[in-house]
């Protein structure tokens, strides 16, 4: 059985943040949430993420602004195997 790809979530709104890791756990699929960019990328799991749901609005590093740094490092969605 091959394992569900990664879903990252990072919201900053605690409640919204929960509400999309819930709704995407009850469709089987497998989800990391995350409060903040900084968290995301400091994640162990980072390298895993097959899909990458971000809040353009945050503080410190937007959504766009996470995206751009996660694919000038060398991540690519889907990861590569």
């Amino acid at each position: 059985m091959q394992k569900a790809p990664l879903i990252s979530v990072v919201e900053d709104d605690q409640f919204f943040r929960e509400s999309i890791r819930r709704l995407l756990r009850s469709q089987g699929y497998s989800v990391e949430a995350f409060p903040s960019a900084a968290d995301f990328l400091a994640s162990p799991r980072l390298k895993e993420t097959a899909v990458l749901i971000a809040d353009v609005n945050m503080p410190a590093m937007s959504g766009i602004e996470l995206y751009r740094h996660f694919i000038n490092t060398g991540h690519r969605f889907p990861p590569s195997s």
